[in-house]
C-alpha cells in the first residue's frame, strides 16, 4: 500500500525564551498533510501559524526552541536528521519555504542570478558551475512563467508581485514534494495576489511542485486555492476540515467568529451580513490558561471549559475534528 502522507506532524511543542520570560508558541499540535493536497493553516495574528513553520524547518531561528514531538516530511525525520543531510537533501529537495517575509528575502546588492549562485552553494556545499547552473535556472524560470531577463535585475528593479514570484521560483528550483508560502499575498495589492495565486496553481498543474501548505489569516484568498483548512487559536489546533465546510458551516465558536469578522458584499454593494468582531485579546502564552484557551473571549463558554482543556470531538465526521466541549 503506497503511503499518500507528505507531511507528519505529532505532538509538536515549541517555544520563544528570552529576557520576556518563556512564551509557549505551539503547544501539542498534531496533524498531516497528504500529496496532492493544499492545505490552509488560518488564524489571527500570533495564533502560532509562522511559529510551527519555522519549527516544521528544523531550523529555527535564535529565541524560538523546539521542545518535543516529531515531524516527518516524506518519510525523513525533521529533527532525527543531522544538520548537513538537513541543508543539502532535505530543505529545497524535499521541502520548498516561502517565509514570511519573502520581500525581503533577496540580497539587494546582487542581481537575482547572483542570488541564485550563493542558494545553489549553501545547498550543494560547493562553488556552482555558473554556465550549467544559468542554463538550469532559466529554463525553470520559463517553465513557471518568469522570463529570462528578471534573473539580471536587482531586487530594487522588481515590483512586489515580481520580487514575490522569484521568491517562489527559487523555492521551488528542485521541485520540491511539499511547499510551504506563509502569508505570501499580504503585502500585495489585490491583482497582483491574483497573479501569485495563478503561479501557485500553475506551479502544481504542472506537477512542479505536488502539495502546498498555505499560511494565512486572509480566509476569501484561501477559499480560492485550498481545499482543507486548519484553524489555529493560541498556539493549538481547534478545527480541521474541508475548506467550503469550514466557510460554511464552521462549529468551533472561535471559527465562527472568523468568518462573521469578513466583510462580504452582494452584487449591488450592500452588506451581505452583519460585521462581527470577536471581542477580547488571544492569552498571554507566557501563562497559558489550563481550560479552553478561547474560553475568556467564547459566547458559548461553560464552566468545564475554564477548567479543562477539550480533547478533539468529530460532530460531522472523521475527518472534522473540533476542539470544543460543546461537542461532548
Amino acid at each position: 500500500m503506497i503511503d499518500d502522507t507528505i507531511l507528519e506532524v505529532n505532538n509538536l511543542r515549541g517555544y520563544y525564551k528570552g529576557t520576556f520570560g518563556t512564551v509557549y508558541a505551539v503547544d501539542d499540535v498534531s496533524f498531516k498533510v497528504n500529496r496532492g493536497e493544499i492545505v490552509a493553516i488560518a488564524g489571527e495574528s500570533g495564533c502560532g501559524k509562522s511559529t510551527l513553520i519555522e519549527l516544521i524547518t528544523g531550523i529555527p531561528r535564535p529565541l524560538l526552541h523546539y521542545e518535543e514531538g516529531s515531524i516527518v516530511v516524506k518519510g525523513v525525520d525533521i529533527y532525527k536528521t543531522d544538520k548537513e543531510t538537513l541543508r543539502s537533501e532535505v530543505l529545497c529537495k524535499i521541502l520548498g519555504i516561502v517565509p514570511q517575509a519573502a520581500l525581503n528575502s533577496l540580497n539587494p546588492v546582487k542581481k537575482v542570478k547572483n542570488f541564485i549562485y550563493d542558494v545553489m552553494r549553501e545547498r550543494t556545499g560547493r562553488k556552482p558551475d555558473k554556465k550549467e547552473v544559468n542554463r538550469f535556472i532559466t529554463d525553470h524560470f520559463e517553465a513557471i512563467g518568469l522570463e529570462e531577463s528578471v534573473l539580471n535585475l536587482y531586487p530594487h528593479e522588481l515590483s512586489g508581485g515580481m520580487k514575490q514570484r522569484t521568491v517562489i521560483g527559487i523555492a521551488t528550483l528542485w521541485n520540491p514534494k511539499l511547499l510551504i508560502v506563509d502569508e505570501p499575498t499580504s503585502a500585495l495589492d489585490v491583482t497582483t495576489q491574483k497573479l501569485v495565486i495563478k503561479m501557485l496553481m500553475d506551479l502544481k498543474k504542472k506537477d512542479i511542485i505536488g502539495t502546498i501548505l498555505y499560511i494565512s489569516h486572509d480566509l476569501p484568498t484561501l477559499k480560492q486555492i485550498c481545499s482543507r483548512c486548519i484553524i489555529m487559536y493560541a498556539g493549538k489546533i481547534v478545527e480541521d476540515g474541508e475548506m467550503d465546510d469550514i466557510i460554511k458551516d464552521a462549529q468551533h465558536p472561535y471559527t465562527k467568529g472568523l468568518i462573521s469578522s469578513i466583510a462580504s458584499f452582494n452584487p449591488d454593494g450592500s452588506p451581505e451580513g452583519e460585521l462581527v468582531c470577536i471581542p477580547g485579546q488571544p492569552p498571554d502564552l507566557r501563562f497559558a490558561p489550563t481550560g479552553c484557551r478561547f474560553y475568556p473571549r467564547c459566547p458559548e463558554r461553560m464552566p468545564i471549559c475554564e477548567k479543562n482543556y477539550p480533547p478533539f470531538f468529530f460532530p460531522k465526521s472523521k475527518e472534522r475534528p473540533v476542539a470544543c466541549w460543546l461537542f461532548k
